[in-house]
């Protein structure tokens, strides 16, 4: 039986293959390191030049006073109402709203809220006369971090559009208010220390956002943002004045939302 040839091709393409099959698992793990990397850090191209703020008239004396007192520190005693115990929740709201009044006649007596000072007589009242009453339901919670509840209040100002907003906390046997503002409100919240207050604006789609924060160094609520946010489009709505309106004005409501302490306020002030 003659014995098989063997080729020269068949003898030296086995190293070759070798090698090939070498250079196709270095190939294939190249691209699976590669497929590893997607992760890492890449490029996000050219960064814009930082420009630093223009300082305008730089020769411009700074003023060392306010030129107006918007009463942003203005705390006091409320005279005529003592917390029971230092437990504010045993305080009266409506008795507290009673003292403003007695304190300002001239807004209330017979001035711009006269009608407030009139359904005062219905809170307390059952069925529909208690739904007259001008006071808010009160919202209890710890906003100066002392561990006791304090006491945000809002009543309406009427005839008028406007609600007024106050906080007040206890000293002892003391109420001590330490947060005041009066608006057309469209909404309030309670935040951590802070109490915010969104307000209807000129600008149709726009509206105020106000927010007063807890200030242990001056012991008061201090406004901390003030600021003309987005809302979507509405139609143009005026905001309100402080002057008393001849149409009728809607009956108070609250409503509220549920929190570890006590619900967040938030009151209608259309």
């Amino acid at each position: 039986m003659p014995r098989r040839r063997t080729s020269r091709t068949s003898r030296t393409s086995r190293p070759v293959r070798r090698v090939l099959a070498a250079v196709t698992v270095a190939l294939l793990a190249s691209v699976a390191v590669g497929c590893g990397d997607a992760g890492e850090l890449q490029g996000a191209g050219a960064t814009p030049t930082a420009i630093s703020p223009d300082k305008l008239w730089p020769d411009l004396t700074p003023a060392s006073s306010p030129a107006f007192d918007i009463g942003e520190v203005d705390t006091k005693v409320v005279k005529g109402v003592t917390v029971p115990g230092g437990d504010i929740r045993k305080v009266d709201p409506a008795a507290v709203v009673r003292q403003e009044i007695a304190a300002h006649p001239g807004d209330y007596g017979e001035g711009a809220y006269a009608e407030t000072a009139r359904r005062m007589a219905d809170c307390g009242r059952s069925g529909a006369a208690g739904t007259r009453c001008p006071v808010l339901e009160a919202y209890y919670r710890d906003l100066t971090g002392d561990g006791h509840a304090d006491l945000t209040l809002g009543f309406r100002q009427l005839p008028g559009k406007l609600t007024a907003v106050r906080v007040y906390t206890a000293r002892k046997d003391r109420l001590v208010q330490v947060m005041a503002y009066e608006d057309a409100v469209s909404g309030v919240e309670l935040a951590g220390r802070s109490v915010i207050i969104r307000a209807p604006s000129e600008v149709a789609g726009y509206e105020y956002r106000l927010q007063w924060t807890w200030d242990q160094q001056q012991r008061a609520m201090l406004l901390t943002h003030d600021e003309m946010l987005r809302t979507g489009v509405r139609k143009h709505s005026p905001r309100p004045s402080a002057s008393p309106t001849p149409s009728a004005s809607p009956t108070p409501s609250a409503s509220a939302s549920s929190s570890s302490a006590s619900p967040a306020a938030s009151a209608s002030g259309r």
